[in-house]
């Protein structure tokens, strides 16, 4: 009987990372630049519309994600059951109105759900500034918007009367995130709309 797929492609891993040359000379640093790419091509799948071309994606994606959990694994640091225990542990943790006392009052709108999510994230982060623990390689809409949506006073300050231009970028992600838009969204749509014009 053949085994479940997501415990065969475990065993797949383990086979390449002691088999294969080139698997077996990789670290997770070496694979940073593979994470980013298939993260990309995975947005360009989501942005196709095709679904054949976001599973594909999502395997590569995955594939990813099995391989630094194959390498960790080997020095003993963390097993890809760790890392699925954990991201288990969060979800029920930070979803108390679907894992918690179901007596308890909860938010039943997205818009509340989030916010406890938020809260909840922020009593285990215990962050020092809105942008403490954001990666600084985000695209820069993303970064500003994450930071507004942690400080919305960020974007207050950056839109009295400046007239540095990255001030008024930034009022505008805030604009954005007020209105529940993805500014990055946004920006690509627009792109995408007014380049396809004749």
């Amino acid at each position: 009987m053949a085994e479940e797929p997501l415990l065969e492609f475990l065993t797949i891993m383990r086979r390449l990372r002691a088999e294969c040359p080139w698997k077996a000379e990789q670290t997770h640093r070496s694979l940073a630049r593979y994470l980013l790419e298939e993260t990309h091509e995975t947005l360009e799948a989501i942005e196709s519309g095709s679904d054949e071309h976001l599973c594909e994606e999502l395997g590569d994606l995955l594939l990813q994600v099995y391989f630094h959990a194959v390498i960790a694994e080997e020095r003993e640091a963390f097993s890809l059951d760790d890392v699925a225990r954990g991201i288990t542990a969060k979800m029920r943790r930070r979803n108390p109105h679907v894992f918690g006392d179901p007596a308890a009052e909860h938010p039943t709108d997205a818009a509340g759900v989030d916010a406890a999510w938020q809260a909840i994230k922020a009593t285990e982060k215990q962050r020092t500034s809105a942008t403490d623990g954001l990666p600084t390689t985000l695209p820069a809409l993303l970064y500003a918007a994450k930071a507004i949506e942690r400080d919305p006073s960020i974007a207050a300050v950056a839109a009295d009367d400046s007239s540095d231009l990255g001030d008024r970028l930034l009022a505008l992600v805030g604009e954005a995130v007020r209105a529940g838009v993805d500014p990055e969204q946004a920006l690509r749509d627009a792109v995408r709309r007014t380049s396809t014009r004749p």
